[in-house]
């Protein structure tokens, strides 16, 4: 089964709205970014701005803007702010305690899956939303500036 796509949809939320230089965004032009419906966008910016990284602007001319500099929004505080805290799911009703592997299969897991879940943290606490901008500006696939 496929992981929830919030956190890569945050991502791409917050990597566009690092580019704008502080211009307020909609939520139907990040929408129309991702290729979702805004209100898909406006449930993330709702956790995003309760995590302190993004604000909005009301009126004419408003819209989402970051509340912090990229370089200070890690990956990892951005899969907090939006996923479930469980990585890996387990059985979904408990196994039979009556069985060797039942009777054992969580706690023999639960090493690994810990260390699997540190990894993963580990990785995404080194490289922050700045670093996803400046790679979408590396790679450059249009000529032309992003027009909101």
């Amino acid at each position: 089964m496929p992981t929830s796509t919030r956190f890569a949809v945050a991502v791409h939320v917050l990597t566009a709205l690092a580019v704008s230089d502080g211009t307020p965004m909609r939520s139907e032009d990040l929408a129309y970014s991702v290729n979702t419906s805004a209100v898909v966008i406006r449930g993330l910016l709702s956790r995003l701005g309760e995590a302190g990284f993004t604000r909005s602007q009301l009126g004419a001319g408003g819209g989402a803007m970051l509340a912090k500099a990229a370089a200070d929004i890690r990956l990892l505080d951005v899969y907090e702010a939006v996923e479930d805290p469980e990585l890996f799911s387990l059985h979904r009703t408990p196994p039979c305690e009556n069985c060797a592997v039942g009777g054992n299969i969580l706690q023999a897991l639960q090493p690994t899956l810990g260390r699997a879940r540190g990894a993963l943290e580990q990785e995404l606490a080194k490289t922050t939303v700045a670093d996803v901008a400046g790679e979408v500006a590396r790679l450059g696939k249009f000529s032309i500036p992003l027009v909101w």
